[in-house]
């Protein structure tokens, strides 16, 4: 099962992890990641964080990403979930979990999620600090990095 979704509202984390594993056999791990807003940045102290969309593709994208994850690695439960708006300090903005047969699976697919989803997905961040607002330049990632083969 995929769940990718594009939200405004508040990550429910205890919930959204429960629905990874709870009534699904053959699952033997779940690995989640939980991107917060940091408190810092390489120039100034963050005081808070915008993120904005562009609604259609950045859906398509993340889609995409969750379907590549599911056909390299043995992913049987995924969820991707990505906030936008405007948010404090400490505020959960990011949430993935993959729930697979295997840890090393769960992993790999979490870690190729988060840095292709910060490099591939219209996504803009805007830090807010103590000296004004400025967009951030998104990091770039690789693919190639995460070899399918490799067993933990």
């Amino acid at each position: 099962m995929l769940r990718v979704l594009i939200q405004t509202e508040p990550l429910a984390i205890a919930a959204e992890q429960e629905r990874l594993w709870r009534g699904h056999s053959g699952i033997g791990a779940v690995v989640t990641f939980i991107g917060l807003v940091r408190d810092f940045s390489a120039d100034a102290v963050v005081t808070q964080l915008t993120l904005e969309h562009y609604p259609g593709m950045a859906q398509r994208v993340l889609d995409t990403l969750a379907a590549t994850a599911t056909a390299r690695w043995n992913c049987q439960q995924l969820t991707l979930i990505h906030r936008v708006g405007t948010f404090a300090v400490n505020e959960p903005i990011v949430l993935i979990g993959i729930a697979s047969a295997h840890r090393g699976d769960a992993f790999r697919a979490c870690e190729f999620l988060i840095d292709e989803l910060k490099a591939q997905a219209p996504l803009w961040k805007q830090e807010h600090t103590t000296t004004g607002a400025h967009w951030v330049t998104p990091a770039i990632h690789h693919a190639a990095a995460y070899p399918v083969d490799a067993q933990l």
